[in-house]
């Protein structure tokens, strides 16, 4: 069963670090844990049961509530978020992309190039008075069209 739980939003990581530890620890029967890009201030856990998920986040700093959130998540319904798809090939040049990292964080771009080999993108920004191509790494643009 999956389970919801809610958590200071930017703490996502540091709380499965946490809850990866307590897993190790006390041979809990946990599957998963799941953090989404999307989906900030929540983590999925999947375990054999809801007492072996309030074990698990029993104690654990930065979780809201202290609780899991009412209900279940059936794979069916996040089975779409969850497949694996290479982030290169969702890339094409003329595509409008969004940088979500570096200096140029929330500006809008052309995508100019993309270079397979190395996972980079080059990019022309909208904004900018005089276009400029930019070498950017691929993780750090989100595909807007």
């Amino acid at each position: 069963m999956i389970f919801t739980i809610r958590t200071t939003v930017g703490q996502e990581k540091v709380i499965m670090d946490l809850l990866y530890n307590k897993i190790k620890q006390n041979e809990l029967e946990v599957y998963s844990l799941v953090e989404m890009a999307d989906l900030k201030g929540y983590l999925l856990v999947e375990a054999d049961s809801k007492k072996t998920a309030e074990l698990l986040i029993h104690n654990v700093p930065h979780i809201k509530g202290g609780k899991i959130v009412e209900g279940t998540i059936e794979i069916k319904e996040i089975a779409g978020v969850l497949e694996s798809r290479p982030l290169m090939t969702a890339i094409k040049p003329g595509q409008t992309v969004e940088i979500i990292l570096g200096p140029f964080k929330g500006s809008r771009a052309k995508v100019i190039r993309v270079n397979l080999a190395k996972e980079e993108v080059v990019i022309e920004l909208f904004d900018a008075t005089v276009k400029i191509p930019i070498t950017i790494k691929a993780e750090n643009i989100k595909v807007l069209s």
